[in-house]
């Protein structure tokens, strides 16, 4: 990160500044931001607050560090809130005897692709001086994200899943209040040949991301800047989708509604399943219709329970993907309500 050919320490100051955050470290990986900031809080028995929609890396994370993961409970909306985030840390008070020393949480979760309120939830953390850790692994790199208006402590953000980037690769920011802390320098040396290491990083083993990965992401930065401004756009070519889905009779929407995101979770079980059940493809049926109309991505066989994201395709791809869904499931003897034209 000291690095200025290839500008490497601009790029990391060029990002702190779009996410509104004082420092950052490239990372192989969300992942890898998670581990270093709960290798730097977490020790052996402490508590540490998740949510029951959390990445599975996070608790990953939290367990290499020696934590025990709390939970805060989703709504019936499936959405956390910062009121379940208070009972949540008082019942961790109770429990432990203290508040949780750090709190994972997700702006959009990976099971539904909801929207929480994170900046309602950082604050009530801060109430009680929990560290806020604000996963944006589907929001940093998609849409605006502001790490001092949202209150939080530690932005992350994942490359190669919304930052147009090589894998593996990530984002790791941090207030100056922070950085101190989870960027801190090495002060091991040798007892023999009394080594020591600089400016070395532990929790960066190191070196941050390095070669064509890091350059990749360097490369990409300018345009996905640009496409965070739009993506009032997106979510309209989403909803064209989403119409289209919707009309298909027995077809539900399991995650927020309006959306608020390009990532949903449907439930077709008692419409494109029911085709599936006599249909000699069985469920491969629908992902080989989408097909033979050029369109690929769907999970082969998935017919039940399904997520699709339609981050990137263009107004006209979008209408073709509503009408495709109305068209395959006119053909199967599906009821839509309205002709297979979502425009």
């Amino acid at each position: 990160d000291y690095i200025t050919k290839p500008p490497i320490a601009e790029f990391h100051k060029d990002v702190a500044k779009w996410l509104n955050m004082d420092a950052v470290r490239t990372v192989p990986g969300a992942r890898r931001g998670f581990q270093a900031v709960a290798n730097t809080y977490v020790n052996k028995g402490d508590p540490v607050l998740l949510t029951a929609l959390s990445h599975y890396t996070e608790f990953m994370a939290v367990e290499e560090a020696g934590g025990v993961a709390r939970e805060i409970p989703a709504n019936d909306q499936k959405l956390v809130t910062p009121d379940a985030a208070a009972e949540k840390i008082e019942a961790v008070k109770k429990e432990f005897g203290r508040a949780p020393v750090l709190a994972f949480i997700d702006h959009v979760d990976y099971q539904y692709g909801n929207m929480h309120d994170v900046a309602g939830i950082a604050k009530v953390c801060h109430q009680y001086d929990v560290p806020v850790l604000y996963n944006g692994a589907y929001t940093v790199g998609v849409l605006p994200v502001d790490g001092k208006a949202l209150g939080v402590d530690f932005v992350v953000g994942s490359g190669h899943k919304s930052m147009a980037s090589p894998a593996p690769s990530g984002i790791l920011a941090a207030t100056a209040e922070r950085e101190g802390e989870v960027f801190r320098t090495t002060a091991i040396e040798g007892d023999v040949t009394k080594r020591k290491f600089g400016i070395k990083e532990p929790e960066m083993m190191g070196c941050t991301l390095m070669g064509v990965t890091l350059v990749g992401m360097m490369a990409s930065f300018p345009h996905v800047k640009e496409r965070t401004k739009h993506f009032d756009k997106e979510l309209a070519n989403h909803q064209i989708v989403m119409d289209a889905l919707l009309s298909i009779e027995g077809t539900t929407c399991l995650s927020e509604y309006p959306r608020k995101h390009t990532m949903t979770r449907v439930n077709t079980i008692e419409s494109f399943d029911k085709v599936a059940a006599t249909h000699k493809k069985r469920g491969y049926y629908l992902q080989s219709a989408l097909e033979e109309r050029g369109i690929t991505g769907v999970i082969p066989g998935a017919t039940k329970v399904w997520k699709f994201n339609t981050y990137g395709v263009t107004r006209k791809q979008a209408e073709h993907l509503a009408r495709s869904f109305m068209e395959i499931a006119q053909e199967n003897g599906l009821a839509v309500k309205g002709p297979a034209s979502p425009v």
